[in-house]
Parts: structure tokens; C-alpha cells; sequence
């Protein structure tokens, strides 16, 4: 069974944050802890993110929001290669934010594992343009939402059904998300 890792973006997630959700709802999520949710460093939250992962057995399962996205792109090979897949939502740009300009230039490179990059027609903080050309570029599949804005709990995401359909299809295209809203399996 694949182990769940929920990255964060810059300031955390919070309580009713799809990522917290998840969370709390799978014995075998494990939740990346940054030193400085603040004023992040792209080598102390890769430094993380790395660790947390080769902690746990066997290949992970990446569930990544805003500079989470970008942090996770930036890992190393040998931390990649555990990865077997990773839901990327409403990646950050972060040439366009001073405080998040430790993360820039972005890898535009093909990613190692299976990827969905969901992001929306109005993110304040990556246009939907450049989540675009991030998705071609790291060879994920692109869903792009209506007027969901940074696809966090201010603009409405909660439990977010969609993206636990997404996550499954990563992970197992035959199992199906349960009445509850939770995953069946997160077996690879």
C-alpha cells in the first residue's frame, strides 16, 4: 500500500483544507512539516519534503497544493524515483511573488512518475496560462477548473470529491472512491 504525502504550499494548510481533510482521514497519510511556513527556503522545504518521503517504505503518492507543487518538482532524482504518482493543485508562480522567489526558476522538465496538474481559470497566485505551459512542460495531465480560485477552503474546497477521484485515478484507475467520500485503496 502506497503511502500518502500531503505538501502544503506556502502558510500551510488549515483546518477544513482539503489537504488537513485527507489528512485526518487516512491512517497511511503522512503531512510534510516545514520549519518556516512564512518565508519558505526551497532547500530547507526540499530538505523536508525528501526526508519525509524516503522515511516511508515502498513507493509514496504525492497530494501537492500551490508551492507545494513547485517545491515538489524540484526534489532530487533519487527522491523522485519513490514517487509513483502526484496530484499537483494550483500550482504557485513564483516569479510573480517576492516572498516565494527562493522556489524560482521552475523545472521544466518531465516529471519521473504520473502527474495531474489541476488548477483554475482565476488562481490569484499562478495564472492559468502558466499552469499550462507547467503541465506540458513536467508531462501532466491538465485539468483546468472554472472560477475555483486558489482551490483551497476561502473559495469553497473542502472534502473536494473531484480531487479524491483524481487522486485514485493515480494510484489504482479501478477502484472507486466510496459513499463517504474516501478512498477504497491507496495500493499501487
Amino acid at each position: 500500500m502506497s503511502t500518502l504525502i500531503i505538501v502544503p504550499g506556502w502558510r500551510d494548510s488549515g483546518p477544513g483544507h482539503w489537504q488537513s481533510l485527507w489528512a485526518e482521514q487516512w491512517p497511511n497519510a503522512v503531512r510534510v512539516q516545514q520549519d518556516d511556513w512564512i518565508t519558505p527556503s526551497r532547500k530547507a522545504w526540499i530538505a523536508s519534503i525528501s526526508r519525509t518521503i524516503l522515511e516511508q517504505p515502498g513507493p509514496v503518492v504525492i497530494a501537492a497544493h500551490s508551492l507545494g507543487c513547485i517545491a515538489t518538482t524540484h526534489l532530487p532524482d533519487e527522491t523522485a524515483a519513490r514517487i509513483a504518482g502526484a496530484l499537483l493543485v494550483a500550482p504557485a508562480d513564483p516569479e510573480r511573488r517576492g516572498v516565494l522567489a527562493d522556489f524560482a526558476p521552475v523545472p521544466y522538465q518531465p516529471l519521473p512518475y504520473r502527474s495531474i496538474l489541476v488548477a483554475s481559470s482565476n488562481d490569484p497566485f499562478c495564472p492559468v496560462r502558466t499552469a499550462g505551459a507547467y503541465a506540458r512542460a513536467w508531462g501532466s495531465e491538465f485539468v483546468r477548473l472554472q472560477n475555483a480560485g486558489h482551490i483551497n477552503v476561502e473559495t469553497g474546497f473542502g472534502h473536494w470529491p473531484l480531487g479524491l477521484a483524481l487522486l485514485q485515478s493515480l494510484v489504482n484507475p479501478s477502484a472507486h472512491a466510496s459513499p463517504t467520500g474516501a478512498l477504497d485503496s491507496l495500493s499501487v
